[in-house]
């Protein structure tokens, strides 16, 4: 039995650059960490041959083309997974629409997995790399690639897309009273909606061409995010949500509604510096930065909503458990 652990993660600048319509021309960057939360993966061998996967729905088949979960479906091809398996998934949070990545962490986890099972060792870079491929090029989903990447990678790290496909990776090293300050001054508050990205993210690729200068803008404010960073200046990651949220709102016409216009508005007037959306907009979580002594004053003016409590997570997709007891090549 093998059961791999994939953290979720929050996107504090630049998301919407990692799109390809937009890097391939002017290159990405964007600033995210990984949080407490998780997407776990079992898999443990059968003594039959079939292949069984337990989700929301059950699904017995006898290869692998024939699993209706897409995810699931193409990381056993990828992977050289063939039959005589059964594969579980469990998530610490709502598993779709919930704009903390939790698909992509669900891709590279389901990955790591399946490679640990074969015995074959692999890196974060072939974990995001791959789950891109999965989703971005085999899928045809609409989505950037800063989700795959920080789930694979973990920690506090910024990213950068260039023209020619390549990702460079960079760890955030912050002391520990940096760190603190940074993950106490970061709160997540659920909208009470979930939602599908993808109808978000087709218009904000299709609009890409005509807010360029949005998307400009967005990537700055990561830029100055990371300078903020390291000049231990922590408070401007909340000075650049508040504007990140402004421009964000322009690149589809449903990331924000009056709930969660007022939901915003209710952060703001409660102490926060700044606050957004989580992932591409719609529903989910807010991400809220507010400073520990406006805290008590922000919770009750959000006290409709329920909080997520998480820490910064250090470490990227890995394998807790390993019980293989036989040679399954």
């Amino acid at each position: 039995m093998i059961i791999s652990q994939t953290p979720l993660r929050i996107s504090l600048s630049g998301g919407g650059t990692d799109l390809a319509n937009y890097y391939r021309d002017h290159e990405g960057f964007v600033v995210s960490t990984a949080i407490d939360k998780y997407i776990y993966v079992m898999v443990k061998e059968r003594f039959d041959e079939h292949i069984y996967v337990d989700y929301s729905t059950k699904e017995i088949v006898n290869n692998v083309h024939e699993i209706k979960h897409d995810l699931v479906r193409e990381a056993a091809i990828l992977t050289g997974m063939t039959k005589g398996f059964e594969v579980m998934m469990f998530a610490d949070i709502p598993s779709e629409g919930s704009g903390l990545g939790s698909s992509s962490s669900l891709t590279v986890g389901l990955l790591h997995a399946f490679y640990q099972y074969l015995g074959n060792l692999v890196t974060a870079e072939q974990l995001a790399r791959e789950a891109c491929k999965i989703e971005i090029d085999i899928l045809n989903r609409p989505i950037g690639k800063q989700d795959q990447y920080i789930a694979a990678y973990g920690g506090l790290r910024s990213f950068r897309f260039c023209k020619d496909e390549k990702v460079d990776v960079t760890a955030i090293d912050l002391n520990s009273e940096a760190k603190r300050k940074l993950g106490s001054n970061l709160l997540l508050f659920f909208t009470d909606t979930t939602r599908k990205a993808a109808s978000i993210l087709e218009e904000q690729n299709k609009n890409i061409q005509n807010t360029i200068s949005f998307h400009n803008t967005i990537k700055e404010l990561a830029f100055d995010t990371l300078d903020g960073l390291n000049k231990l200046e922590i408070n401007r990651v909340g000075e650049n949500l508040k504007t990140n949220w402004e421009m964000k709102k322009q690149l589809a016409s449903n990331v924000s509604n009056k709930e969660i216009d007022n939901m915003h508005r209710l952060a703001m007037d409660g102490g926060a510096m700044g606050a957004k959306i989580s992932g591409a907009g719609g529903g989910g979580f807010l991400l809220v930065y507010c400073e520990r002594d406006k805290q008590d004053t922000l919770r009750r003016s959000l006290q409709q909503y329920r909080e997520l409590p998480f820490f910064l997570e250090k470490y990227g997709s890995k394998i807790i458990f390993d019980q293989t007891r036989y040679d399954i090549k």
